[in-house]
């Protein structure tokens, strides 16, 4: 993944690989290396991977994809990790989805290599940015084979960590993530069964493992067309303080806002996680108003939290409101909601309203 999303920030530079090498001062079938993935960038020494991230800062590259490496990195750790047959089944608490939380950017990476789709976080190519052809492939998509290794791990170490207990709550949450994106003709059972497995009691006054788990796996079940689950969640897990504070801190983690790393799921529930900025958290909500994705009514109930618990969040940013006013009318319009999402797109209707000057 880091070598690929190399090729794609040296591509919209744009330059050759033979003219990246001679910047950097290394050979061209490095470079090539580096592109198809026959030799790790992970693999080179901290110092030389971040002093080769500023000279690519340096030649022009656009930062925020240079931002996106360490996330490659994080992907490469995790794919490498399950396909390599080497590794017995062993304690779950060394594997790399064991102790760190991962953000939207990282789990993205992992699932480019899976589903060939780009993460959210990358931006577009420039429309002038050239097409070149070249040995390494135009995604890093794997190979069906490996694809299908990589999934029988996850399932693997979700049934391991499952019968670990609290231990491997945060193993169990990730890999069933992960293994939503599977689609073989099995998967949907097979995470149904593990929901099963371990019933979730949800209370409106306290926050537990079981919370996080909970939310995670009702939103990879609407990848299957199954809402009924998220809209129980919504209802149940987030009808008291514990699961709305615990609800924004996982979005504003997820999205890149809480910038502290977290390893394990407990800082969902603490009150002080939340240093967050609000506006910028509402902002990204902004393009979730979508009828089209699966967890919307999700995302409208978190808009409708965010502006019940920072009242004055709109102030500062006009536009802001004027597009979420947009997106509301649109989604009221289109009938695509739960009732619970409509009276909540109402509240904030009337909300976006009072805030208008």
């Amino acid at each position: 993944m880091t070598g690929h999303l190399f090729k794609v920030i040296r591509e919209r530079l744009p330059c050759t690989q033979r003219e990246i090498a001679e910047r950097l001062g290394v050979d061209a079938t490095t470079v090539q290396g580096w592109e198809s993935g026959r030799r790790a960038l992970t693999a080179m020494a901290a110092g030389q991977l971040l002093t080769l991230r500023r000279r690519l800062l340096g030649y022009g590259a656009d930062p925020h994809s240079i931002a996106l490496l360490g996330a490659a990195m994080d992907a490469d750790g995790v794919i490498a990790h399950a396909l390599d047959e080497s590794l017995p089944d062993r304690d779950p608490r060394s594997h790399p989805l064991a102790g760190w939380v991962f953000t939207r950017a990282s789990t993205h990476m992992i699932a480019w290599a899976l589903t060939g789709s780009a993460p959210a976080a990358l931006p577009p190519a420039p429309t002038a940015t050239p097409r070149r052809r070249g040995p390494s492939p135009e995604t890093p998509l794997l190979a069906e084979p490996d694809r299908r290794r990589f999934y029988d791990h996850m399932r693997r170490y979700a049934e391991i960590a499952d019968r670990s207990g609290e231990g491997g709550a945060l193993l169990r949450r990730q890999a069933l993530y992960l293994c939503s994106y599977d689609m073989a003709p099995d998967t949907h059972a097979w995470l149904a069964d593990m929901r099963a497995r371990r019933p979730v009691r949800l209370t409106h006054s306290t926050w537990s493992p079981e919370w996080a788990d909970a939310r995670s796996l009702a939103t990879s079940l609407t990848r299957y067309g199954e809402f009924d689950v998220l809209h129980r969640f919504i209802e149940r897990g987030m009808g008291g303080d514990a699961g709305e504070i615990a609800n924004l801190n996982y979005w504003a983690h997820w999205l890149g806002m809480d910038r502290v790393p977290r390893p394990d799921d407990s800082f969902m529930a603490d009150r002080s996680s939340g240093l967050w900025d609000a506006g910028a958290l509402l902002r990204s909500f902004a393009d979730r108003l979508d009828p089209d994705l699966g967890c919307v009514d999700l995302n409208v109930h978190s808009v409708w939290s965010l502006m019940a618990s920072r009242p004055g969040v709109l102030a500062a940013d006009p536009r802001l409101a004027d597009e979420l006013r947009r997106r509301v009318v649109l989604l009221l319009d289109s009938g695509s909601v739960s009732q619970q999402a409509r009276r909540e797109l109402d509240a904030v209707h009337y909300g976006l309203r009072l805030s208008s000057p």
